[in-house]
């Protein structure tokens, strides 16, 4: 499910106010706009989808070992956590009942992608081996808490795009008896200084 609104994007494209001519245009490109910025924020592809999505959607983790120096801490490789389903430590990677952490035993910081054990009260800690801490959980966004940054840096990149359909796979365009260098299509400078600061834990640890 997309989280920007096409009124919004179109605020960014004046020239097609009160049109709904390239209304499946834009609605194509929005996906695949929101699916390019998951990917650059660090998004791994969820459980069920086959790209990544900035949306709120479910991820199965399997994390080799807590962080250094702290077996009660473990670091998942997204942000922002919405819930934690299920966490799982186990050796021989059969993640049975008997290795199921009790939600009791745990809380989470969702920005920062981390869950903790309380060691007061948690008769495990989280363990170091291939595979051995599963994690089963949601993560992502909705249209409410996308943070108005991401949502800016959508529309720009996809107000860009949109304009220059036809210069697609030019470097360059011959116009009025001169040479002029168009825009590279890749991500703007412009989004990836707006949406840098919440790069997924991995791509900045």
């Amino acid at each position: 499910m997309s989280l920007v609104d096409l009124s919004t994007i179109k605020e960014y494209l004046p020239e097609l106010a009160g049109s709904t001519g390239s209304d499946t245009q834009l609605t194509n490109l929005r996906d695949r706009v929101e699916s390019a910025v998951a990917r650059y924020l660090g998004f791994p592809v969820p459980d069920s989808s086959l790209n990544p999505v900035l949306d709120v959607a479910t991820y199965t983790f399997f994390v080799d070992s807590p962080t250094k120096y702290d077996a009660f801490t473990l670091q998942v490789p997204i942000s922002p956590i919405v819930s934690i389903t299920s966490i799982h430590t186990s050796y021989n990677r059969q993640y049975t009942v008997n290795e199921l952490i009790d939600s009791s035993f745990y809380t989470f910081n969702p920005s920062a992608g981390r869950i903790y054990l309380d060691p007061n009260i948690s008769t495990k800690t989280f363990i170091s081996g291939y595979r051995a801490n599963k994690v089963i959980l949601t993560a992502g966004y909705t249209s409410i808490t996308l943070p108005d940054d991401v949502e800016h840096g959508i529309c720009v990149w996809i107000a860009q795009l949109h304009r220059q359909k036809t210069t697609q796979g030019k470097e360059q365009i011959s116009q009025a008896n001169s040479t002029v260098r168009v825009s590279p299509k890749t991500i703007p400078e412009e989004v990836k200084e707006l949406i840098n600061p919440i790069r997924c834990p991995e791509l900045v640890l």
